[in-house]
């Protein structure tokens, strides 16, 4: 076998193909998909554990203003202060339960000091992009019992807008609110529970699933070894492919008219399908038209 073919230009393109595709597969593709897999893992082990513990004071959990983390979020915690109504701010085209919705955003002024974001629930639209009527959060001193969520962040990073008499962002997220309403929040906000003074419609956690990450992951992987093996055939077929003396691979025919050995005699062309097809086709016209002279 030879395998001096692999240096031609279109081989060595096909090689260095291969190559990059398999390399990506290993190191890029599939671990971004274990990643996932991970974060979701993650994040249900959390919500698991958020249901099970007892709620704890946030200066226990968030001790000197922290921002919420991944070893944080979706805890539960407590504690106590009062509602600015002025800040309120809804969150623009949400899916809650499979349906639109609008989440209702209320700075929320602690008592030791400092303010959250609080995500008092969500409300169904009314004529797809107006806000109906909600109840406002209630005045004085309350205590309220919330889970811990990050920051979520838009890519376009836009500002709160006006809209139906309403302020509203595009993502729920502390310091664009903080921009818009001119009231200073920490970092994060905080979902309440149900039966909170102030809840509208709690809202539900996320579903526990894994999601198809896993088997992403494993199609890569996949991907990556059958990408060699498959250029690895091609080159064994093509090293043992019989050569002409030009160096082409031979067909495996007879040889070509008027060659040596031969004796002259002119090889019959051979016929590609469509070609076949096609006389195949004028046979039979020509069989009709010679019954139809016969049955005149």
């Amino acid at each position: 076998m030879r395998f001096g073919f692999l240096l031609r230009p279109g081989w060595l393109a096909l090689l260095l193909l291969v190559a990059v595709f398999s390399t990506l597969c290993f190191t890029v593709l599939a671990p971004w998909q274990f990643s996932r897999h991970n974060e979701t893992q993650a994040r249900n082990d959390a919500i698991r554990a958020s249901m099970r513990a007892e709620p704890k004071p946030l200066r226990d959990v968030l001790p000197r203003e922290e921002a919420p983390s991944s070893s944080t979020e979706w805890k539960r915690v407590t504690f106590t202060g009062h509602y600015l109504s002025r800040g309120e701010t809804l969150a623009w085209q949400r899916t809650v339960l499979g349906e639109p919705a609008f989440e209702v955003l209320t700075p929320f002024r602690l008592e030791n000091g400092g303010t959250v974001l609080v995500d008092r629930g969500f409300i169904r639209p009314v004529e797809s992009t107006r806000a109906p009527e909600y109840a406002a959060p209630p005045e004085g001193t309350v205590r309220l019992t919330a889970r811990i969520r990050a920051n979520e962040y838009d890519a376009e990073q836009r500002s709160t807008f006006r809209h139906d008499d309403h302020r509203w962002t595009y993502a729920i997220n502390a310091n664009t609110v903080e921009r818009g309403v001119d009231i200073p929040m920490r970092s994060g906000y905080f979902t309440l529970v149900s039966e909170q003074p102030g809840v509208l419609q709690a809202v539900p956690l996320p579903r526990l699933e894994s999601g198809p990450y896993l088997s992403y992951a494993m199609q890569w992987i996949i991907f990556g070894v059958m990408a060699p093996l498959a250029l690895g055939y091609l080159v064994y077929s093509e090293a043992r492919s019989p050569r002409t003396p030009n160096g082409r691979t031979s067909t495996g025919g007879t040889p070509d008219a008027g060659s040596p050995g031969t004796g002259g005699r002119k090889r019959k062309p051979r016929m590609s399908v469509a070609e076949l097809i096609a006389a195949e086709e004028r046979r039979e016209q020509e069989n009709r038209e010679q019954r139809n002279s016969a049955g005149t």
